[in-house]
Parts: C-alpha cells; sequence; structure tokens
C-alpha cells in the first residue's frame, strides 16, 4: 500500500490532484485508523493512464466511463487495457484530426468569428460563422 504521498511522488501527480481523481472515482483508496488514505500499487498504473489519456485530450468524464468498465477486485490485464484502447481509438482519430487541421489553417486563420484579426476578414467576411456558436468553429470537422 502507498501513502498519498508515496502515490503522488511515484506517478508525478500532485496530492491535489491524486485527491480529486478520488472524489471524481477514477481512483480508489483505504483508510486507516488514524484516517489516512493508503492505495493500492495497481493505483500507479490508473493514475498513468489518467494522465495519458488527458494528454491526448480525452475529458476526466470520458476516462471516468472508460475506468467504470475496469474490474474493482482485481489488478486490470493487458486485454483489459487493449479493450479501452480500441474504444478510445475512433476519439483519439477525430482528435488527431482536428489538431492537424489546427496546424494547418493556424497561420490563416484561427476561425475564431471575431474579426478581430485583419486576415479575418477575408477568411470569414460579415462574420458568416458567428450563428454557429462561439469559439474556432472554423475548426471543427463540420465546418466548411
Amino acid at each position: 500500500m502507498l501513502t498519498i504521498g508515496e502515490l503522488a511522488e511515484r506517478s508525478g501527480v500532485a496530492t491535489s490532484a491524486l485527491r480529486y481523481y478520488e472524489t471524481q472515482g477514477l481512483i480508489e483508496s483505504v483508510r486507516t485508523t488514524g484516517n489516512q488514505r493508503r492505495f493500492e500499487r495497481a493505483t500507479l498504473r490508473r493514475v498513468a493512464f489518467i494522465r495519458s489519456a488527458q494528454r491526448v485530450g480525452l475529458t476526466l468524464e470520458e476516462i471516468q466511463e472508460a475506468l467504470a468498465t475496469l474490474p474493482s477486485g482485481r489488478t486490470p490485464t493487458k486485454a483489459d487495457w487493449s479493450r479501452l484502447s480500441r474504444e478510445w481509438r475512433p476519439r483519439i482519430d477525430a482528435q488527431i484530426e482536428r489538431l492537424e487541421r489546427l496546424r494547418d489553417r493556424l497561420d490563416s486563420c484561427i476561425g475564431c468569428g471575431c474579426l478581430s484579426l485583419r486576415r479575418c476578414a477575408l477568411s470569414n467576411p460579415d462574420d458568416v460563422l458567428a450563428p454557429q456558436g462561439p469559439g474556432a468553429v472554423y475548426l471543427e470537422p463540420d465546418t466548411p
């Protein structure tokens, strides 16, 4: 069993983040008689998984849904992780596509619809993208 400090040190994740992950049901601890948290060593894998998933743009809600499908009474196997990987592949592929679109279009237009840049008036004349909502709607997959 690991203390929260040991888990933080080994995982590279702040104790405050670990406590938040716990409140969100992403990781679990048991309490000692002195009410201190103790984590199973397998929690290191879960935390690494959470951080990796966040780095590729998955939300904590998506991560929570996936982790909820893992067994609670045993350490997840390679097959368990492979299943999650297969399920997330379309989502990650879509994220890669969005990033490539951002990279390829960033120099010419940030697509915000705000007309704050002289160039935006050329790419988005008369702010025609405004009805599609705030943000970089030009970079979304369904936007021409």
